[in-house]
């Protein structure tokens, strides 16, 4: 559990939250989805496999295939 602004969140594990960021794209806008994965994979907090396994899971694979195809 992390206290971010009085809210607080659960975070699983970093691939799981970037899936969660796209699932939610919508509301917290595509730009935080983009720069959370960016970041991610420049601090190799989690792996491709990682990210599709849980992209496939959130069913948002679809979604997230082009990015990390461009990430890549």
């Amino acid at each position: 559990m992390h206290d971010i602004e009085g809210v607080k969140i659960k975070v699983y594990n970093p691939a799981k939250t970037i899936a969660d960021c796209f699932k939610y794209r919508n509301k917290i806008g595509i730009d935080v989805a983009l720069e959370a994965l960016r970041e991610c994979r420049r601090e190799r907090h989690c792996s491709n496999d990682e990210l599709w396994y849980y992209a496939k899971i959130c069913r948002v694979a679809k979604v997230m295939r082009p990015y990390l195809e461009a990430i890549v």
